[in-house]
């Protein structure tokens, strides 16, 4: 059974101008209000609640070198988040967590490492690979949230509680990047499958979420960033970048990859940037449709 947990934290955004406060944090409650939490309702899922993060301040002048953004903020909804996941985990219930912004994955990364035997399909417009190791600008989980993941962070982030990394990169996926991704080649060295959002359209949706299953094993945590969409599809996030799915396409793949999940977050739509609802709207036909079978298959350490 699924049950939906919100977790409406910006901290891991940079500011959208100075002194102003990301809009990601509204997306939970912009999705219930287009319906989200009725359509699974409706099927069964129950309702988890909401892990509030800390206040989001723009430290951008106060804060020192070697720190994200918001980092002892971040740190304790990451460990609050993690514990949240995992009683409904432990619950046998499948967790499907709506953010935020998507340094949420650390949470969930925390949760799965309490586990073990966790792998990750990471479906996102960037691969989210900045790290101390390749960038002198990192500050924005949003940004790093993949590279924290497994491991390669400073350790404040990508190693709370001795639990580095959340992922074995050797059982992470990742789909949906653009062909100018900056960190593509890396990645592609380090992960069990990479796949552009060019070869999503291609080679078919069913394909590549057979290929990235099977290389996260047998067990695996669903991560989508909403940013996947092309920007004619969704323009509601704070990096649209042309060339990528359809709505179609992107169900597809949900549908394909969510019975094999053990739980899912979904990441950065931004409603200050949808004043209609539209967007939300779109966005609740692809989760409740993509979605409707999360966890039904998972094989659960």
């Amino acid at each position: 059974m699924i049950t939906l947990l919100s977790a409406p934290s910006n901290l891991g955004l940079r500011p959208p101008e100075p002194g102003s406060v990301p809009g990601a944090a509204k997306a939970p409650e912009a999705l219930r209000e287009a319906g989200l939490y009725d359509r699974f309702a409706a099927r069964g899922a129950t309702d988890a609640g909401v892990v509030l993060p800390g206040r989001y301040v723009d430290d951008d002048a106060v804060r020192p070198s070697g720190q994200i953004r918001n980092e002892a903020a971040f740190v304790d909804h990451s460990l609050r988040l993690a514990t949240r996941i995992g009683n409904a985990l432990d619950g046998g219930l499948a967790p499907l967590v709506i953010g935020g912004d998507c340094g949420i994955l650390v949470g969930a990364g925390i949760a799965a490492a309490r586990r073990g035997g966790t792998g990750l399909v990471h479906i996102d417009g960037h691969t989210d690979f900045r790290h101390p190791g390749n960038s002198a600008a990192c500050a924005s989980v949003a940004g790093e949230a993949l590279a924290a993941a497994i491991g390669l962070h400073w350790p404040a982030v990508a190693d709370i509680d001795g639990l580095a990394p959340y992922f074995d990169a050797g059982r992470t996926a990742h789909i949906g990047h653009r062909e100018d991704d900056e960190e593509q080649e890396e990645v592609r060295g380090l992960l069990g499958r990479v796949t552009p959002a060019a070869d999503v359209r291609s080679r078919g949706a069913r394909a590549v979420a057979a290929e990235s299953a099977e290389a996260a094993g047998g067990a695996y945590w669903l991560q989508l960033d909403v940013d996947v969409l092309d920007p004619t599809v969704m323009p509601a996030v704070d990096s649209p970048d042309p060339g990528g799915l359809t709505a179609d396409e992107l169900t597809a793949l949900l549908r394909a990859l969510a019975p094999g999940a053990i739980g899912a977050s979904i990441t950065v739509f931004d409603p200050d940037l949808d004043p209609d609802g539209r967007y939300a709207r779109l966005l609740v036909d692809v989760l409740s449709e993509g979605l409707a079978e999360l966890g039904s298959g998972a094989r659960r350490s």
